[in-house]
């Protein structure tokens, strides 16, 4: 538990950062804000939908009883809506940090010239951060949902689909979301998914600090255009913290 709040603790460092810089909050709000009103049209459009929805894909309940019907078609649009959240979520950091690379690589150079740079900077273009950053958002979102789709099915068990699972949800949700935001920090050192993966799971508790309030922020509406740069900067103090501790980063000031 030590490193989970250790996580969080960063993700409030992070703030104080961009309160300190508000140039550097603004520039990682511009990509967000575009990312945002793209998504949310998209997630409206499933919140008033998500009736018809979980009656389509529960075609079985129809001749149940009223009440249980009921029942298992709004566990269906809770679960519908928790796995458009999961899979939003991952996107919505993906897109933006493919959208606003240059934004974000300046921004990560800031935060890390203060702790001592990274070891071996790689030069980033636009083009390679759009190209890279959706390849690798699109492999992330499917591995996903390898954990989000079991838990859709579980969302229809009586209890269990309301209690458990959303817990189960929100964690999944964390872990995706974190590798998404160290991102940018990683390939600035040359290291690519796999590697950033395999560092972020020897201290995925760490990991889930940064990604779960960032995750359950930007659940509220509009919240993400703000949390997203927090998140960000506190994701470039995660990505030193975990390579420093491999022996791959730099020592800092």
């Amino acid at each position: 538990m030590r490193d989970f709040f250790r996580g969080v603790r960063l993700f409030g460092r992070g703030l104080g950062i961009l309160l300190r810089s508000p140039r550097l909050l603004l520039l990682g709000m511009l990509p967000a804000l575009l990312t945002t009103l793209l998504l949310a049209g998209g997630m409206v459009a499933l919140v008033y939908w998500s009736g018809d929805l979980a009656a389509w894909i529960t075609p079985f309940a129809d001749d149940w009883a009223e009440g249980w019907r009921t029942a298992i078609r709004i566990a269906a649009g809770v679960a519908l809506i928790g796995t458009a959240l999961v899979v939003g979520l991952t996107g919505f950091t993906a897109l933006t940090l493919a959208v606003g690379g240059p934004f974000y690589e300046h921004i990560a150079e800031k935060v890390e010239d203060d702790l001592g740079g990274p070891s071996s900077e790689v030069e980033l273009s636009w083009w390679w951060l759009l190209w890279v950053g959706l390849r690798d958002g699109v492999l992330l979102m499917l591995r996903s949902l390898l954990f989000t789709l079991p838990l859709l099915i579980a969302g229809f068990i009586p209890v269990v689909g309301q209690t458990v699972v959303p817990v189960l949800m929100a964690l999944v949700t964390a872990w995706f979301l974190a590798l998404e935001l160290v991102a940018v920090s990683f390939y600035r050192r040359g290291m690519d998914l796999k590697q950033r993966r395999a560092l972020l799971s020897k201290r995925r508790s760490l990991a889930l600090g940064l990604g779960l309030p960032a995750s359950l922020l930007c659940a509220i509406p509009l919240a993400a255009i703000v949390v997203m740069p927090i998140a960000f900067v506190g994701a470039v103090l995660v990505t030193f913290e975990t390579l420093r501790d491999n022996d791959t980063a730099p020592v800092g000031h």
